[in-house]
């Protein structure tokens, strides 16, 4: 068994709903056998079939696992529907928020598996937080220094340099001595989970990246 496959049968703790019906529905939506789709989420056919039958819950990082795999998002997986959305974001339309020194627009609608935004960092801003969570990030400098700590490296990104990483990795972002700060293009995939108060700590609103991040 992969570590992947560390969980357990539902009870009565469990926050998640019963994901079977979709799981089953989403796999053959996108043409995969279980042997192929248990192969590419790192499970074995047997917890995967088992996952499909009810008999087991999903972890979370399970889920983006899965998800990724069949191209949808969480909460398709957990049979949320969501509503009709403009796909295009006219900048006239775009207010930019401030919050935990961080100004950002969002570049990308609400409620989707992504979370994207453009974002100014000033100089010194929340330099020493360093965060852990589920999903990923990437993300892209359009202008000033950036200073990008993952894990034990130190990365100092340019403008046109971008960073692709796994967000479970510790990392932490702050601008670089440019005193103007940096501005960057932002993308992050975060669970719709009841966990996700955790690595977005209490906002109202919208999210701030320097929480997310």
């Amino acid at each position: 068994m992969s570590p992947a496959e560390g969980t357990h049968p539902p009870g009565p703790g469990d926050g998640l709903p019963a994901v079977a019906p979709q799981l089953r529905a989403l796999r053959r939506r996108a043409s995969l056998t279980l042997e192929a789709a248990s192969r590419a989420a790192h499970l074995s056919p047997a917890h995967l079939s088992r996952l499909e039958t009810g008999q087991r819950q999903p972890s979370l990082p399970m889920l983006l696992a899965l998800a990724r795999v069949y191209g949808t998002t969480v909460s398709e997986l957990l049979g949320e529907s969501v509503a009709d959305r403009d796909a295009v974001m006219r900048a006239a339309d775009l207010e930019p928020s401030t919050a935990g020194g961080w100004t950002y627009w969002q570049a990308g609608a609400p409620g989707r598996g992504m979370q994207a935004l453009r974002v100014h960092v000033p100089h010194g801003a929340q330099g020493d937080i360093v965060r852990v969570h589920p999903g990923e990030e990437w993300l892209y400098v359009l202008k000033g220094e950036l200073r990008l700590r993952l894990g034990d490296t130190a990365h100092v990104l340019a403008p046109g340099d971008s960073a692709h990483f796994d967000s479970l990795t510790p990392h932490r972002l702050a601008a670089a001595a440019d005193r103007a700060g940096a501005e960057l293009l932002f993308v992050h995939s975060l669970l719709q989970s009841p966990i996700t108060a955790l690595c977005l700590g209490p906002v109202t609103g919208h999210p701030t990246p320097g929480d997310a991040s």
